[in-house]
């Protein structure tokens, strides 16, 4: 599928999804809202893909927030509508079977912090600025990010965070947990690819179960494991292991 908002890349097992709007700092509308939703549900049927990054187009913005010019003619059944649809696109790329990483090159602002949370990892450019600077526009995050950020920081922190609408910059942002690691600008890619790839060789029905149970709890994760062990990936997994040699996963 062509997207027009974004730039989707795939090689290696590994799917990378830029947000392609430089002009626009990688502004959030409706339409590149939409086409993240869409490349999700592509993704999520996708098995050869292993591992997912997200990241932004240029050298300035991850995603630099909503798309201000056009939500300022919204009225309040518009703005509903335009919440639930980013709602419904981030919970589609929280939701992939596989993980999903951001590597944010640049700031990270409203709508854009609130697309970096939504991945289950979060890589920094030393750059990066992040924030949920709505209340100084009158309104709040509205694309879960009231949600998501104090599950990542805590609540204090994060009611500081949009209460003030202060952003902070990478180094802070790895202190408190919203991200989990920084690098240099010009390494940042080539860093967060290497994790995605590592990831990529490890049994993907595992990674995908664990990933669940991470979100549900004990049962769950007492029900994935006993569950991949009817999987042919884990009798290859252990008998690697005793064989010492490296795995041939299947995703089987």
């Amino acid at each position: 599928m062509a997207y027009e908002r974004l730039h989707v890349e795939t090689s290696e097992a590994i799917a990378t999804v830029t947000v392609n709007r430089p002009d626009k700092l990688n502004a959030l509308d409706r339409a590149t809202v939409r086409e993240i939703g869409q490349v999700a549900e592509a993704l999520a049927n996708d098995r050869s893909i292993r591992a997912v990054v997200v990241t932004g187009a240029g050298e300035k913005a991850f995603v630099a927030g909503a798309d201000i010019a056009e939500m300022a003619s919204l009225d309040a059944s518009g703005a509903r509508d335009f919440a639930r649809s980013g709602q419904q696109a981030f919970e589609r790329l929280e939701s992939l079977p596989m993980p999903v990483l951001a590597a944010v090159n640049g700031f990270a602002l409203g709508g854009g912090c609130e697309l970096a949370i939504a991945c289950d990892l979060v890589y920094a450019s030393d750059r990066a600025k992040f924030g949920q600077p709505e209340v100084s526009l009158g309104v709040i995050p509205g694309f879960g990010g009231t949600q998501r950020l104090a599950r990542r920081v805590g609540v204090g922190k994060a009611r500081e965070m949009i209460f003030t609408g202060a952003p902070i910059d990478a180094a802070e942002a790895l202190r408190i947990g919203l991200c989990d690691g920084v690098f240099g600008a010009a390494e940042l890619a080539a860093r967060v690819r290497d994790i995605a790839r590592t990831i990529a060789t490890k049994g993907p029905l595992a990674v995908s179960a664990a990933k669940r149970a991470i979100g549900r709890g004990f049962d769950a994760e007492a029900v994935a494991f006993g569950d991949l062990f009817d999987t042919a990936d884990q009798k290859e997994g252990m008998r690697a292991f005793l064989e010492k040699r490296k795995a041939d996963f299947k995703g089987m």
